[in-house]
């Protein structure tokens, strides 16, 4: 291999080794689903990444934790202690959202505590792929519950807090058990596990 062509990919490897992402820990060695109100897990200056691991395989999701660093870290908070395994993906409607977060099954679960909306200017539901957290009427109801865009839902923005974007995996969200619509009823697939990581 001649110099010319060694140069490139030393700076490829390095790059490569640059977007290298570590798994962070878990805090707890089995699901805790009720909390009076998340710690602070996340440290300034780094970048967050989750991947949800689902019966329809891989999800990759890039937290916002700069436009909505209260909601990122308490989604954090929850995954460190396990608090996503096994729970349902309990609203699917194809073109619309897919929705979960809640252990109970039922779209009324949380984890004991509420926080309030952040809106951050510039972020849109303007495709599919955009996550966001769920809530009641209450503005600030924002628990544990959150759904995957499926399509562009632009009454949605200004709503609702988005907080992350899917940037790997966005066919497994499509493939998600639909609950509404042609094919309902099924059997609804479910979170195995969600792992977050730290690109370095």
């Amino acid at each position: 291999m001649g110099v010319r062509w060694l140069f490139p990919l030393l700076l490829l490897l390095g790059a490569c080794q640059g977007e290298s992402m570590k798994p962070l820990p878990y805090l707890s060695e089995t699901p805790v689903r009720t909390f009076k109100a998340p710690e602070k897990v996340m440290e300034a200056g780094k970048d967050y990444y989750a991947r949800i691991r689902t019966t329809q395989g891989e999800i990759l999701l890039d937290l916002l934790e700069k436009e909505a660093p209260n909601t990122v870290n308490s989604f954090v908070f929850l995954a460190l202690h396990r608090y996503f395994e096994g729970v349902v993906w309990h609203r699917v409607i194809p073109g619309f959202v897919a929705q979960t977060g809640d252990p109970t099954g039922t779209g009324r679960g949380g984890p004991g505590y509420t926080f309030g909306l952040e809106i951050a200017p510039g972020l849109a539901f303007d495709r599919e792929g955009m996550v966001g957290m769920a809530r009641t009427q209450d503005p600030n109801s924002n628990g544990s519950q959150f759904f995957i865009t499926l399509g562009p839902t632009p009454h949605l923005t200004g709503q609702y807090t988005l907080f992350a974007k899917v940037v790997e995996g966005m066919e497994v969200v499509r493939r998600l058990a639909p609950t509404e619509g042609p094919g309902a009823g099924g059997e609804r697939d479910r979170i195995l596990a969600v792992e977050v990581l730290v690109k370095e």
